[in-house]
């Protein structure tokens, strides 16, 4: 299957399903909102965000907004390959904005795809060669270990547990976080993953499965609400982590008793 490139606007009433391709979105025009399995942000013009495969997400759209949305298969060319470190981009879901450099290759992309007959038996090919030079300029900027000049001042993880454990409930944004480290989204993305080696969004993964898990062997709770209180949309959202995470569901746990053995994810 090949990657595909479309400008669209996004439904400004809440939408959510997940699928089993990758996507980037990025706002050409107006902004979203997005909370993908717990963790949320906005993106503005010039900013985007990655959503891996099979992860639920939530999106609204505000106002007269487009997006320039790439689906792209885990088997398509972009992804593999010469080009398979690309792959690395959608370990996990995050937020980033355009430099000034993708800014004007995005006005490029997107002349380029007015230009192309949708007739033509070589669109795919183009279309996959726009994407692989976008992808490959994303990789090269989120996940170079860069770091700003003040790197040393280290990100305070015990504060940020306190926040994200007395807001485990509600969506988490990126930026939320970012503002307790006094650190914009993207130098914030940058630090907490060179500090912990995980990015923020699988951080706050592993608190709410830990959560749920404490819930679920010290309470009668019904998995609906174990899954409200710790931040999943839903029960089916949670039962999707836990299979992710550790191989079962969570009603496993129950069955076999606090003694079941789980790994961190």
């Amino acid at each position: 299957m090949s990657s595909v490139i479309r400008q669209i606007p996004l439904d400004t009433a809440t939408q959510h399903h997940a699928h089993d391709f990758h996507q980037i979105v990025i706002a050409l025009r107006g902004s979203a909102d997005f909370d993908i399995e717990g963790l949320g942000g906005s993106i503005e013009s010039f900013g985007g965000c990655i959503v891996p495969a099979n992860h639920m997400h939530y999106y609204t759209g505000t106002g007269n907004n487009r997006q320039l949305i790439l689906d792209l298969p885990t088997d398509a060319l972009t992804l593999t390959g010469h080009h398979h470190e690309l792959a690395r981009l959608f370990d996990a879901p995050r937020f980033f904005t355009l430099d000034g450099h993708l800014r004007l290759y995005l006005e490029f992309l997107t002349t380029e795809l007015s230009q192309l007959d949708a007739q033509d038996a070589r669109r795919d090919i183009d279309e996959e060669r726009l994407a692989t030079t976008l992808l490959g300029a994303l990789h090269s900027r989120l996940t170079s270990g860069e770091i700003p000049s003040n790197s040393h001042r280290r990100i305070d993880l015990h504060a940020l547990d306190r926040y994200i454990d007395d807001h485990l409930s509600s969506q988490l944004k990126v930026a939320d976080l970012a503002a307790i480290a006094c650190l914009s989204e993207t130098r914030f993305t940058e630090r907490f993953r060179l500090q912990t080696g995980l990015s923020p969004w699988q951080y706050v993964m592993r608190r709410r499965l830990e959560a749920s898990r404490q819930l679920l062997q010290c309470s009668h709770l019904p998995l609906s609400e174990v899954a409200a209180l710790t931040g999943f949309t839903h029960q089916s959202a949670l039962s999707r982590a836990w299979r992710r995470a550790y191989g079962h569901p969570p009603s496993q746990l129950r069955r076999l008793g606090s003694t079941a053995v789980t790994t961190q994810p």
